[in-house]
Formats: structure tokens, sequence, C-alpha cells
């Protein structure tokens, strides 16, 4: 089985292009970049790497034994790499909607969002406890249709890559055909915002035609266009630079309420939405997009009965 992985090669690039946007912020003088949660960028990316060569292992002998299950033998046909790759991506798409949908994910997820600044360092950002969290499960299924777990572990290595240079500012968009079918700085910038108009939205890995095939699409609205300057990081902000506070606020959060809450709504507390709460004490992405809808209709029926109060959108 080959042994090779495109993230190693792909290390000293990422680390140049990292470097070529902080001078591009320090001459645009764009505050893209703290020094403190750069380093806490850096270190969770080292610890993610830590995670996955302890891990990485039990993994791919998992897969190994599902594959000899597998419905069809593929091999290592031509033809099977890009079919691998856009299935693989699928199967992230799914993932990466499910991490935003379901708390059990979420909370190895949010380590990837925890940022307040959005630049190139915060694609490191990556969990160190996705392999307890059983994320790998979501890919699971290529190993059974046929594709080799080799195969799989690579092209899901290029689709790390990928997602590495969407983690910009100093793009504003690619060209419109490029916009309609892959994912781009501009559609991720989307994904990664606290604005109630871009609560998850936007799960794509490599290409944005999921999102827009399955109704989580939303485009990026720039301030000249009439849309509000983007916020990033989670909607409860983390307030430190706390590295094992950043990795693992969420776990300990979510035992807590599991402790407290009342045994019929352990579970929910679980697979329901992040924010959720039994007694309603909270707000999750699909309460607070509905209040901010909600404002943006009475704003616009306001501005019907009065045009001289202008289209001003809601915050």
């Amino acid at each position: 089985m080959p042994s090779f992985n495109p993230v190693d090669y792909a290390v000293p690039g990422f680390v140049l292009l990292v470097l070529v946007e902080m001078v591009w912020a320090a001459k645009q003088r764009h505050e893209a970049y703290e020094p403190r949660d750069t380093l806490t960028s850096l270190a969770m990316g080292l610890g993610s790497t830590v995670a996955g060569v302890l891990t990485g292992g039990v993994v791919i002998a998992l897969f190994m034994a599902l594959w000899q299950f597998r419905l069809f033998d593929i091999g290592w046909a031509w033809w099977a790499w890009p079919l691998c790759f856009v299935l693989d991506d699928f199967a992230y798409y799914l993932f990466h909607r499910a991490a935003h949908r379901v708390r059990w994910f979420w909370a190895s997820h949010v380590n990837h969002h925890s940022s307040q600044h959005y630049n190139l360092s915060t694609a490191l950002r990556q969990t160190w406890t996705g392999f307890f969290a059983a994320n790998f499960l979501f890919r699971a299924p290529l190993a059974l249709i046929g594709f080799h777990p080799g195969m799989i572990a690579i092209v899901g290595g290029f689709n790390l890559i990928y997602q590495f240079w969407i983690h910009t500012e100093a793009i504003g968009r690619m060209p419109r055909w490029f916009e309609a079918v892959m994912n781009t700085p501009s559609h991720h910038r989307v994904h990664h915002a606290t604005n109630p108009r871009y609560l998850d939205r936007n799960y794509a890995g490599v290409f944005i035609v999921w999102d827009r095939m399955l109704g989580t699409f939303e485009p990026e609205v720039f301030p000249e266009e009439g849309g509000e300057p983007i916020r990033y990081g989670i909607v409860k902000q983390l307030g430190s630079f706390n590295l094992l506070h950043a990795v693992f606020h969420e776990w300990i959060a979510m035992l807590a309420d599991l402790w407290r809450a009342p045994w019929r709504h352990k579970l929910a507390y679980l697979v329901k939405p992040p924010g959720w709460s039994h007694d309603g004490s909270r707000e999750s992405s699909d309460t607070i997009r509905a209040r901010w809808r909600e404002r943006q209709s009475q704003a616009q029926t306001v501005s019907s009965e009065n045009p001289i109060a202008g289209h001003s959108e809601a915050a």
C-alpha cells in the first residue's frame, strides 16, 4: 500500500505562503495577524499532526478491514483516482455539515473556528480529537465501495491541501465560472463568519456545488454591495489564547451539560445542534438566523412604508 502523504510535501509551501501573506498584511496595514493567535494556530496544527501520527495507523487498519468486504474490485485504475476524489469530497461535505449540526462532532471541529482572525495560519487550526469523535466514519463507505484505503488517504490529503489557500482575505473573488463550481476564499469566509446571515453555510471542501445542490450555499456580500463586514470566530468567543482551553473547551462544556441535564435530555446534548438547550435558555444558529431574518423582514416593511428611511441592514 502506498505510504505517500501529499501533505508532508506541501508543508514548506504552507510556510512560504503564510510568510507572503504576513508581508501583504503589513503593507496593507491589515490586521489579519495577531502574534498570540498565530502561535495558537501553529501549536494546534502541530498537535493535530502528532494526533494523526498516533491514530492514523488505527484508521487505516479499520479501513483495510472494511475493504475486505468491498462491493467492487476497483483497484488502482487511473479513472478511480478522480472518482475517489469527488466522492471523498462529498463525504467531507457530509462530515462538515454534521460537524456543525451535531454537537458531538462540533466539540472536535470547533477548534478550526476558534480564531477571530482569518488568515492562512487559521487553516492550521485542526482538531486533536477527531479520532475520538470518530470523524473517520464518514469516509468509511468509500472503503466498502471498493476504493483502496491507501487511495482514500492520498485523495484526502490533496483535499486538505486545497483547503489551505482559501483561508485568506487577500483574495476577493475568483472568476465567476470558478466561484460557481469550486470552493474559494469568498465562499469560505462566509463559512467562518459569525454574522447571522452566514451561520452554518458553505460546508464545501473543494467543490461548492454540494452546497448549491443541497441548500446550504450563501454568497458573500461585500460592504460595498450592501453587506456588513464579516466577524470571525464562534458565537461565544474563546476570550483566551490558552492552547488547552482552545482545544478542549467544547468537550468540557458538553460534558458539563450532560452531567447537569435531566435524564430524558442527556442524549440530546450530544446529538442536537450546538447552542441547543432543553429549557430554551440558549440559542442555536437556527434561532439566531431566524431572529435576524425577522428583523430584516421588519426593516424591509418599514422601508417600503417609508422609502426615505432607506434600506439599512440589521446587525
